[in-house]
């Protein structure tokens, strides 16, 4: 229905000066986007109102909705392109009229958690790229094409903006944080098992990914209206610290059927974790965050465990931001298993004693476009006998090194799907179904294996992938044998030709 639509919006944006890369073509595409969607929404709402006899009070006042300078309408319906804006016209509106009063409807706004307040942050945090005015209103007529009225339409939507999003993180450099493959997001949900009434929540959330497929995963089957409201306005929560991935975030979520996202425009890791407390918990937590980056000294400050690692950081977050009897799915990178440096092996020591780590994922290589580490995802749920990181972590409280260790015993599942991963060739459902299968019963294959808690070295807490079903494979041989191997066959052959040689010569 809007496949073509999207593609015609693509092609203006390529022949755009001011977009040059996938980043840019998102960026664009999700505000013109947003603000059609709060018009048919406001216009819905509108209309809701008249129907029982009530006045609807708009957010956006007449001058600035999108009917009136996006795309204005003649009685027939068609675009009024005598009162349409264009060219260096339309750029100057956009600039210095539409996104100002755009802007500030944060500083009006009464609360964060208010669709006004969404507004403001969005255009105070993203700058229109257009520097064509013609191109512009190209684009303007394309978007108001699309509609956001029936399940239907947003679904289909979603699915092109999924899109669009994964063609972002295929682009390579920085575009690859921002998409989390689908396939894995969902098996993920499968082992977690989120149910309606839980607080789901991701601390780096990126497009929203784990979010948006937590609702579609929830959606299903006949709910009542409370439950409904449940996945509406007390389910979600996502945090985001870059203004592009917090732009399209709420995008996002809003065409999987979220009115008013609850997503947070902070850096998670400024939150000391000694202020939260059992009201800012949440019983699931799904999130791949960023690896590789470094958080300032004091940042670090707010964890007991310093380290400069963003990961590792945002592991202690998950850890004491989740219930006691909460569980948690979170992708790292898999030199966490082993790293020997004192703050990944306490960080691992604190996850097995605090939480009971069950499940550990081994990902090929590939699984994230251009992201150049391979990676697991670790499965875990809150322990009961202490919130050790809220307090000194078990290794600095001169305990023995066996009490109160929540993890008992580890499943390990080494994902091998037999092909090179990459953009053509990405990871997809079936890949995944036989770990989601075995998961649920702990069995051990040629693939999975179990790991007792008492055979971890207690010095090191080395969590390494080390598949004991997996024939050893053989050495590599050193280069000077290989020299002397050759020497002799080259003086075997050579013995060989000339006993030939002599034959003949007879």
């Amino acid at each position: 229905m809007f496949e073509q639509t999207f593609r015609n919006i693509d092609d203006v944006l390529r022949k755009e000066a001011g977009c040059t890369t996938e980043l840019d073509y998102t960026e664009q595409t999700s505000w013109l986007l947003f603000l059609k969607y709060l018009d048919d929404l406001e216009q819905e709402r509108a209309l809701e109102a008249e129907l029982v006899g009530k006045a609807y009070e708009f957010i956006i006042d007449e001058a600035h909705r999108w009917s009136s300078w996006a795309a204005p309408k003649k009685p027939d319906g068609k675009v009024d392109h005598d009162h349409a804006l264009i060219g260096s016209d339309l750029i100057d509106y956009v600039n210095r009229t539409l996104f100002p009063y755009l802007q500030g409807f944060k500083q009006r706004a009464t609360s964060p958690d208010t669709i006004e307040y969404k507004i403001g942050e969005i255009f105070s945090e993203i700058k229109n790229r257009f520097q064509s005015g013609y191109s512009l209103r190209d684009a303007l007529e394309y978007i108001d094409e699309l509609r956001f009225k029936s399940q239907q339409e947003k679904h289909e939507l979603s699915h092109l903006y999924e899109a669009k999003i994964k063609n972002m993180g295929n682009a390579g450099r920085n575009g690859g944080e921002y998409y989390t493959p689908r396939p894995l997001i969902r098996a993920m949900i499968q082992v977690v098992k989120p149910k309606i009434g839980d607080r789901i929540y991701d601390g780096a959330c990126g497009s929203a990914g784990f979010l948006c497929e937590s609702y579609d995963y929830l959606r299903q089957g006949n709910l009542t209206t409370k439950q409904l409201e449940t996945l509406q306005n007390n389910t979600f929560t996502g945090k985001e610290k870059k203004s592009l991935a917090y732009v399209i975030a709420i995008m996002n979520m809003i065409l999987h059927g979220i009115d008013a996202p609850n997503i947070i425009h902070t850096n998670t890791l400024t939150e000391n974790l000694s202020d939260i407390q059992d009201k800012n918990r949440f019983d699931v937590i799904f999130a791949n965050p960023p690896f590789g980056g470094k958080e300032r000294p004091e940042i670090q400050q707010n964890f007991p465990i310093k380290t400069g690692e963003t990961a590792f950081l945002f592991l202690q977050h998950f850890i004491k931001i989740l219930k006691v009897g909460g569980r948690a799915g979170v992708v790292i990178k898999n030199t966490f298993l082993s790293n020997s440096d004192n703050a990944s092996r306490a960080l691992r020591q604190e996850l097995l004693s605090s939480c009971n780590l069950h499940t550990i994922l081994d990902c090929p290589g590939g699984t994230f476009i251009g992201a150049g580490v391979k990676t697991v995802v670790l499965f875990f749920e809150k322990g009961q006998p202490f919130d050790s990181v809220q307090e000194l972590p078990l290794f600095a409280q001169g305990k023995p090194l066996t009490e109160g260790m929540a993890t008992q015993k580890i499943w390990y599942y080494q994902l091998v799907p037999g092909r090179n991963m990459g953009k053509t060739n990405s990871l997809n459902d079936e890949d995944l179904r036989e770990f989601v299968e075995l998961q649920a019963t702990f069995a051990e294959t040629e693939k999975s294996w179990l790991v007792d808690i008492a055979d971890v070295d207690r010095v090191t807490f080395d969590l390494s992938v080390k598949n004991p079903n997996k024939a050893e494979e053989l050495a590599l041989r050193e280069p000077q044998e290989i020299l002397d191997e050759i020497a002799v066959l080259d003086g075997d052959s050579t013995e060989i030709l000339a006993g030939i040689e002599e034959m003949i010569c007879r």
